[in-house]
Parts: C-alpha cells; sequence; structure tokens
C-alpha cells in the first residue's frame, strides 16, 4: 500500500524494523530534549504528517520496551489517525514511573499501525438476537477456571 507522507523533521520516515513486524517505529522531532516527569503528560511531535486512504486508520500504539523498562506509555491507546486529519502526527505520552524520562530529539516513542476499517450503517431493531453469554458483562466470568 502507498500513503503519502510528508517529513518536516530530521529523522528518518517511519519504518518496520522487522520483516514481519507490524508497527512501524515513530521518533520524536524536538529542537531541543523534552523531560517527561512522574505522572506528566506531554504531546510530543513527530514532524510527519499522512494522506491515509478512505477505510483505513493509523492507530497509535506504546512501545513494549518504554512501557516495561520505563514506565513510559502512550496515553489514548491505541490513538486514532482519521483518514481525513491532515495535521502533523503527535504521540500523547505519560510517565507512570516515579523518575524523569527525558525524550531526545530521534527517540522511537510509539508504533503505528494502518488498519482496515469497515464503516458501520446501523439497523435499528426491537430485539437482539439471543447468545450463551446474554447481558453479561464486566466479570461475568470470573477469574479461574474451575
Amino acid at each position: 500500500m502507498k500513503v503519502k507522507i510528508i517529513n518536516r523533521s530530521t529523522n528518518s520516515l517511519p519504518a518496520y524494523e522487522t520483516e514481519a513486524s507490524a508497527g512501524m517505529d515513530l521518533k520524536a522531532f524536538l529542537d531541543e530534549p523534552m523531560v517527561l516527569k512522574p505522572m506528566e503528560r506531554l504531546l510530543v511531535p513527530t514532524g510527519i504528517f499522512i494522506e491515509l486512504p478512505k477505510g483505513y486508520e493509523g492507530q497509535i500504539r506504546p512501545r513494549s520496551g518504554l512501557a516495561l523498562k520505563h514506565g513510559v506509555t502512550v496515553l489514548n491507546s491505541p490513538g486514532t489517525i482519521d483518514a481525513d486529519y491532515r495535521g502533523e502526527v503527535k504521540i500523547l505520552l505519560i510517565n507512570f514511573s516515579t523518575t524523569d524520562f527525558p525524550i531526545q530529539n530521534g527517540d522511537r516513542i510509539a508504533q503505528m499501525i494502518v488498519a482496515k476499517h469497515e464503516t458501520v450503517n446501523w439497523e435499528q431493531v426491537e430485539v437482539l438476537n439471543d447468545t450463551l453469554r446474554g447481558s453479561g458483562g464486566y466479570g461475568h466470568t470470573g477469574v479461574s477456571s474451575n
């Protein structure tokens, strides 16, 4: 799939790290380093602008290493970039650790997966088909298989 992109950053384009990777790493584009303090959230610019085809979205997801090693994650995960959005892709990070997290220009801060989605046409009805689960909601199946 070809996707139009404008790169106003000094970083390389988002790329897959391995042949079978689903997500492309996104990098911070900063004039000066930033510090993400504990329990603070920051909107980090990437310097990229994309034009996704209709019927596709960009899903912004955390990088597992940042979450595990530093307690830093994408706050609204997964974030969605709609096909008609033309602004700069920015990443909303939060620091759940107890130490400051420095961010430098070029640091890999999130990943993006481009995914197809459907458009819903609602069919309003008075009754839904029955299922074994029925209306059982949060936690209704418990935590063990016994």
